[in-house]
């Protein structure tokens, strides 16, 4: 929440790497590797000296065992001071946002002036782990005593002990509903009567966005190429199809709930390794390094609902902001609203247009009314992009800040949802 009588915070520069498709193996970098790749270039552009940097915060899901801690690991490969502190968060999708907003907070409350927050992630580094049953078998062997005891042990091996379970699946999936996150979307398209051919019509959007994007420059900015030890050059978001049709689209086969199910691999976001990081700063700081902000956050809000619908999240943190600042639907001129599935956007968007539902669980006199589709993901989102979830939530605060730059916009919200029934908002103003 705004306080008054705190520090104004602002974002004064961000980058990120290019989002990387996950393939058949790990990908060239780690989550820190990949923190590393666009912090250098984006500490390297700053008049200021490193040790100006009071704090690195990194949200990361999918930490690996060789960087644990990422944040400190990262803090000190970017050269910062052994005395700076580096500390991660885990909020599953919202784990790049939350740094943002930990950084955020802690300027306002005067205990900061500066602080490097980012998010990073690895999904194809997601490790391969054993069935329960094995684990138990493999500490029985541990635990025998003597080759009698060891062979009755190994009567008992079964072929499945050696088929690994891909950590990435357990980790979508709700432990509470037991539903993976595809089955929330289509749990949400059922209720907000999302049909298949709107999900593929939002799919094709986002690609046909983010090529315009590409083409005409406008992540230039923001996206810092990154370079493996073999001397490849990866410069550009890969997962995107310029090419995506209705007709494409329409092929892919519902992924969750077969047959007649509205979620594919083509209307849902993708599986990638990417990283991002935003500098913010206070009134002060801006004024001792002589910095020029992108825009200032102004307010925040987390909000919780059941798992379930978790696609809803936004709608339910979002809305707070709005009513605090006495603001409608006209009066933010940009949204960035994480794209994990399709028809989950398109649920936001019908459940801020539903009166019922706006009344009931939101607690206003009436609908918040219909998001223009023109003021939305502007130059397309996860769908198109990726989906790293450590990252995604700061990439797209740091998106919303130089869009509503080069747009000339006065204000604008950076929203998701989040796995296990939470959502995330920020709102953002020029400066």
């Amino acid at each position: 929440m705004t306080h008054p009588n705190g520090q104004r915070v602002f974002l004064v520069d961000g980058a990120r790497t290019p989002f990387l498709k996950a393939k058949s193996g790990p990908g060239p970098f780690t989550p820190v590797d990949l923190a590393v790749q666009c912090g250098r270039p984006l500490l390297a552009r700053q008049p200021f000296d490193k040790a100006a940097i009071d704090l690195v915060i990194l949200g990361c899901v999918n930490v690996i065992a060789e960087e644990m801690n990422p944040a400190r690991v990262a803090g000190l490969r970017l050269g910062l001071p052994e005395s700076t502190v580096g500390f991660s968060v885990q909020i599953n999708c919202g784990s790049g946002m939350q740094s943002i907003d930990t950084a955020y907070r802690y300027i306002r409350d005067g205990s900061h002036q500066m602080i490097l927050a980012g998010g990073a992630e690895a999904l194809s580094h997601a490790p391969l782990t054993l069935r329960q049953s094995a684990v138990e078998w493999f500490g029985r062997m541990s635990a025998a005593k003597g080759p009698m005891e060891q062979a009755r042990l190994m009567a008992g091996i079964k072929p499945d002990f050696f088929k690994p379970v891909v950590g990435l699946e357990r980790g979508l999936t709700d432990p509470i509903t037991t539903l993976s996150m595809g089955q929330t979307a289509e749990v949400l398209a059922h209720r907000f009567g999302i049909d298949r051919k709107s999900a593929d019509a939002y799919a094709m959007e986002s690609h046909h966005r983010l090529a315009a994007a590409q083409s005409e420059g406008r992540l230039a900015d923001e996206l810092m190429p990154a370079f493996d030890l073999d001397g490849t050059v990866y410069d550009h978001d890969d997962g995107l199809r310029p090419d995506s049709d209705m007709a494409g689209l329409a092929k892919p086969k519902p992924v969750f709930e077969r047959p007649y199910g509205k979620v594919t691999a083509g209307n849902s976001s993708q599986i990638t390794d990417g990283a991002s990081w935003c500098i913010l700063a206070s009134e002060r700081a801006i004024e001792a390094h002589g910095l020029q902000p992108i825009a200032e956050i102004t307010d925040s809000e987390w909000a919780g609902l059941d798992p379930s619908i978790m696609g809803l999240g936004p709608v339910l943190a979002s809305t707070p902001i709005a009513q605090r600042h006495g603001l409608s639907v006209e009066d933010i001129d940009l949204w960035e609203l994480n794209e994990a599935f399709a028809a989950q956007v398109l649920s936001c968007l019908a459940a801020w247009n539903d009166e019922d539902f706006c009344r009931e669980v939101l607690g206003m006199d009436g609908a918040f009314g219909r998001i223009d589709r023109d003021r939305l993901n502007v130059d397309g989102g996860a769908i198109s992009l990726g989906h790293p979830v450590g990252t995604s939530g700061n990439r797209i605060v740091l998106h919303l800040a130089n869009a509503m730059k080069s747009r000339g916009a006065k204000r604008g919200i950076a929203t998701e949802c989040i796995g296990g029934g939470l959502g995330g908002a920020m709102l953002l103003e020029a400066v």
